[in-house]
């Protein structure tokens, strides 16, 4: 490990089904509390922390509302599940001294600021950990896409992708236990063989704009600060695999 930190600007995506922790669905805020803990100390060194966070744990357009309701409509309703995740992150953030400012995609400034990029970057600047929730604010879009926009918006140094599976394997490792695991894997390998641990619209435009992604398992927050601090965590996925 390090002994400073390795990037000076972050994007943390964080899965909604991964805030869940064993519960599967909604909160488990032993789980939330964890990984604030975790982002105040990535923060007190000087790390620079955007958020997406997902909104599964809650409802996903494209699977929960499959065939028994309007797409567009069921994406919206999972936008909405992600301000649920951000507002609790942003409670538990604040409660742990770390100043915190919700963005949404969709506007409801009861509640969040609209998402307008150069205010997300004078809030970066000045040390706020910023979260962006509604995903792109618009359907058939995913978070993980959001989550590349954000980065490249916010001229992100690298893209930390927690999610529940610890890195990227050449097959689905709960149906095959002799499934292998990458230290590395490029965009165009992760696309031609396709892998789903993020979805092609996401992976193509990390590649165009030069943002590499870390991808590990949020079930140790402690990953986040290992990855920030050099740790070679999970898997990561670029222009050209890591020797």
């Amino acid at each position: 490990m390090a002994a400073e930190p390795v990037y000076k600007r972050v994007l943390l995506k964080i899965s909604g089904e991964a805030l869940a922790g064993d519960k599967k669905n909604g909160l488990n805020f032993d789980v939330v509390s964890a990984v604030c803990g975790v982002v105040r100390r990535c923060a007190a060194l000087g790390v620079q922390v955007g958020i997406v966070v997902g909104g599964g744990n809650f409802w996903r357009g494209a699977k929960d509302g499959f065939g028994r309701m309007d797409r567009t409509r069921a994406d919206h309703m999972g936008m909405l599940a992600t301000v649920i995740n951000a507002l609790a992150l942003a409670d538990a953030l604040e409660r742990a001294g770390v100043d915190v400012r919700v963005q949404t995609a969709l506007e409801m400034r009861a509640i969040a600021e609209p998402y307008v990029r150069l205010r997300a970057v004078r809030h970066l600047e000045k040390g706020r950990v910023v979260i962006f929730a509604c995903g792109l604010g618009s359907p058939f879009f995913s978070t993980d896409t959001a989550a590349v926009l954000r980065a490249v918006e916010i001229d992100a140094d690298i893209i930390l992708l927690a999610k529940n599976i610890d890195g990227v394997y050449d097959d689905d490792p709960a149906k095959n236990p002799q499934a292998k695991k990458y230290e590395s894997i490029t965009f165009d390998e992760l696309l031609s063989r396709h892998l789903a641990v993020m979805d092609s619209t996401a992976a193509s435009l990390s590649m165009d704009n030069h943002i590499p992604v870390i991808l590990f398992a949020l079930k140790d927050p402690e990953n986040i600060f290992r990855v920030v601090m050099g740790d070679k965590i999970g898997t990561i996925v670029g222009k050209e695999t890591c020797k």
